[in-house]
């Protein structure tokens, strides 16, 4: 048999396989979280892991390890939340040791160069991985385990640093690999994009899309907590500097040295985190692009993720035993999403590019060859490319949109809190112990979740 009759065959199999396996690359991850976490506002938390177990028969997988660990944590099962948690941290971990920059990974594996970037191990995005750590410390913290909850907290500025210097050398090989394809390295070229849901002031006033307020304003209260001011000031710094005139921020930082130095006078300074909706949904959409093979044009349909909108603004205050609170917006999750897909779309054009000059050459080669087998596989391979073609919509959904803190000082002992939900207000009762004290509500649509050391539900 021929060569060439050969390899069209292999291509054949490959995709007939592809089609016939269901695989990853039709499948709508946008469609399985939005019912998930449905069902977990309105209050089927059990519900919702059943439903995502059953759209995840790999219990290994990273991504289905950060959505349960979120879905566990929202209903107080913090030991299992944590086991999630750090499984998907480790494998993080192994990834980033695996060696140096590899730019066949920035490009995609063999099933990405020929199908989608859905057949490519997923990468949890970098403001993913800082927010890890920040919900592992928020775990400690639940548990009571102050000395844990520090632990976690310094990876998350040890890991910004590996970020920063990990994105300066991806963001060359990608260039120097687009200049040489002659890849668009641009999606303000995307013909129909819509480039102001990634490109925006509000976007682009941030400085990157992995550092959080939230999580060294956290890390400055936990160091506090711990009688270490030296290394709060630093925390409450850095959140003052990400998201400036908040004054909860410049309050925490003026007074960080005599409130350490305070005796104990049987109050609580007590952190209020409202994380309210979840992040932003990644869509796949096609963009018809022209592509020249063998000095013919040849229009393809190529798949990007654009961002979907979510407005979920937090509450502008909440009621402390009657008493108002107000909220400073602290994180939008939102807003670093979108600052990340914009920092990714050029490895993301590179190989899209890729896959479709690869795809346009085969289809022009397979019109051209009378041979039956050949034929076929074009054939298989036109419907291939439209039932396959599909951009990766898979980002860590269960996460808050936004988040916003208020912070006070109450006796120790029971407490009621009112928030305002999309069905009315809603009242939870708290019980504060010790000198600091962290209570972390969920405004999931309809629901009030607490996460908090002897926390109630809310009603």
């Amino acid at each position: 048999m021929p060569s060439g009759n050969r390899s069209w065959r292999s291509l054949l199999a490959l995709i007939v396989g592809l089609l016939l396996s269901g695989c990853a690359a039709v499948r709508s991850y946008d469609r399985e979280l939005h019912g998930t976490l449905e069902q977990a506002s309105l209050g089927g938390v059990d519900g919702a892991i059943k439903l995502l177990d059953s759209n995840n028969p790999d219990r290994k997988n990273l991504l289905y390890q950060l959505e349960l660990g979120m879905l566990q944590r929202l209903g107080n099962r913090y030991d299992e939340s944590q086991k999630a948690w750090l499984a998907a941290s480790e494998g993080i971990q192994a990834a980033r040791s695996a060696g140096p920059l590899d730019i066949a990974r920035l490009s995609g594996a063999a099933g990405s160069y020929m199908i989608s970037d859905k057949l490519r191990p997923y990468e949890p995005h970098d403001y993913e991985q800082v927010m890890l750590l920040t919900y592992i410390s928020l775990n400690h913290l639940a548990r009571g385990d102050l000395d844990s909850a520090r632990v976690a907290i310094k990876q998350t500025h040890e890991l910004e640093a590996e970020i920063a210097a990990r994105r300066a050398r991806e963001l060359v090989a990608v260039q120097e690999e687009a200049q040489k394809r002659g890849a668009r390295s641009s999606f303000k070229e995307l013909s129909g994009y819509p480039i102001e849901t990634i490109d925006n002031p509000e976007v682009n006033a941030l400085r990157n899309s992995y550092q959080s307020a939230f999580s060294h304003y956290l890390a400055g209260f936990i160091y506090e907590a711990l009688g270490e001011p030296s290394l709060a000031a630093p925390g409450y710094r850095l959140a003052n500097e990400l998201q400036p005139e908040q004054p909860v921020l410049e309050e925490a930082l003026a007074g960080l040295d005599a409130r350490v130095a305070a005796p104990d006078d049987g109050l609580a300074d007590v952190l209020f985190i409202v994380g309210t909706g979840a992040a932003p949904a990644l869509q796949s959409r096609q963009f018809n692009a022209p592509m020249f093979v063998n000095n013919k044009l040849i229009f393809l349909p190529v798949a990007f993720p654009v961002m979907a909108r979510a407005e979920s603004p937090p509450p502008p205050q909440i009621l402390v035993d009657g008493r108002t609170l107000p909220l400073a917006p602290l994180t939008s999750i939102d807003l670093m999403a979108r600052r990340s897909l914009h920092d990714d779309m050029p490895a993301i054009m590179l190989r899209t590019t890729i896959r479709s000059t690869t795809s346009a050459a085969l289809q022009y080669q397979a019109q051209n060859n009378r041979d039956g087998t050949v034929a076929l596989a074009a054939a298989v391979l036109a419907f291939g490319a439209m039932a396959l073609n599909s951009a990766d919509d898979r980002t860590w959904r269960a996460l808050p949109a936004e988040v916003a803190v208020g912070r006070t000082r109450l006796p120790r002992g029971e407490h009621k809190v009112r928030l305002q939900t999309i069905d009315g207000e809603q009242s939870v009762p708290l019980s504060i112990s010790g000198r600091y004290a962290v209570v972390d509500f969920r405004l999931l649509r309809r629901q009030v979740f607490v996460c908090a050391p002897k926390a109630a539900g809310a009603r």
